[in-house]
């Protein structure tokens, strides 16, 4: 079977789309299917200009490269799967509609938000107008995978009919994350670091999107060290703070032990991980949640909310906090009950918190890589195959 994937452009600078787009490109050729993936190549992206740089990105997206599609779709001389790896890529939908495809589906919180649903996020007018555009291309689809249970739920909303195939299939973990020995990491980030951290530490992993809730991460962290005299550091892994995130860290009266960490290497995000004391992931939404399981495979216990996908997640196996409320009257409260499940985690005897470590290993074997691609693979023949499509 040959498989063409549609992809986002370089250009964008993204990690986890290109991270997905390889893990089922690769899945797929060492299953023994011929794989190419298309993207837009920028063109005029490469205009030395600033002002006006994310609308010549949308030219090289949805002038140029339609027309380079119709024509590398005419020239296929064989029966091709089209796989369009991401729904936010909805514009290409309808140059491959009346061809077998799939649509692989992630989140749909910029629809949502689009639509007034959210008011953490208020999205622009033209914002809105760019989010109707790829809902009324991705509404042409027959045959979708989803992320999770509630990306699929969110799908069906969003869709005008029942399309043929609305599918479930939870992404593969990377087993680069194992148990390790939380000593021996902590030791070797002290000395890569130069912060002291052999008596543990609170962690995040994650970027600075409004859904991850970074600064309510900090207010977390001062309820807690105010309410129960403990001093463990905070680790914050991901990009540079953002001028929101950098007035509340400026506020905390502990912010000489709050410590922002970008650009680092892959191998110390896993020391992180199995080193933590607790992680915390307390997001607004999320399209899955993948730290929550990064974390469990580490051998770390992980505080995250108590809502769906982090739930799907999670299962039984985390300690749950309330979403973070959107009126800033309630915050205070909403981050002293945290704290208190922090301290909650934080506080285990070695034999609880060996039981809730064993009890997170348990639950992230349902993310087995291989079973994610078996599973995939099987779809993609399934609709290879379908007179229907």
């Amino acid at each position: 079977m040959k498989i063409v994937f549609f992809a986002h452009p370089s250009f964008l600078g993204s990690q986890s789309m290109p991270r997905f787009v390889n893990m089922l490109a690769q899945g797929m050729e060492a299953r023994g299917h011929k794989v190419e993936v298309w993207s837009p190549e920028a063109y005029f992206s490469n205009i030395p200009v600033t002002k006006v740089k994310k609308w010549l990105g949308y030219m090289d997206q949805y002038l140029v490269f339609p027309r380079q599609v119709k024509q590398r779709v005419k020239k296929q001389q064989e029966k091709v799967l089209y796989v369009v790896a991401d729904n936010a890529l909805g514009p290409y939908v309808p140059l491959i509609a009346d061809q077998p495809h799939v649509i692989h589906c992630h989140d749909f919180l910029a629809q949502r938000s689009a639509l007034g649903e959210i008011p953490e996020n208020v999205t622009s007018a033209s914002g809105q107008k760019y989010q109707e555009f790829i809902r009324r291309g991705y509404r042409k689809g027959k045959n979708f995978i989803s992320v999770s249970e509630k990306t699929r739920t969110d799908l069906a909303e969003f869709l005008l009919n029942p399309p043929l195939r609305s599918e479930m299939v939870y992404n593969g973990l990377n087993p680069s994350y194992q148990l390790a020995s939380p000593a021996e990491s902590r030791s070797a980030l002290t000395a890569k670091l130069g912060i002291n951290l052999e008596a543990g530490y609170l962690l995040h992993v994650g970027g600075n999107q409004w859904y991850k809730n970074r600064i309510g991460i900090i207010e977390i962290y001062d309820q807690w060290r105010e309410r129960y005299g403990l001093s463990l550091p905070l680790l914050l892994i991901g990009e540079a703070p953002s001028a929101a995130l950098k007035e509340r860290y400026e506020r905390s009266p502990y912010k000489n032990e709050i410590h922002f960490l970008t650009g680092v290497q892959d191998d110390t995000v896993r020391q992180a991980y199995s080193g933590a004391t607790v992680f915390i992931f307390p997001s607004i939404a999320e399209g899955f949640g993948w730290p929550i399981a990064e974390a469990m495979a580490s051998g770390t216990l992980v505080v995250t909310t108590g809502e769906n996908p982090m739930l799907e997640v999670a299962g039984d196996a985390a300690f749950l906090i309330a979403r973070k409320p959107f009126e800033k009257e309630k915050i205070k409260q909403w981050a002293a009950d945290a704290a208190a499940v922090v301290n909650k985690a934080v506080s285990l005897t070695d034999i609880e918190r060996q039981e809730a470590v064993t009890k997170g290993i348990e639950n992230i074997q349902k993310f087995k890589a291989a079973d994610a691609l078996d599973a995939i693979e099987r779809i993609y023949i399934d609709v290879f195959k379908d007179k229907a499509n």
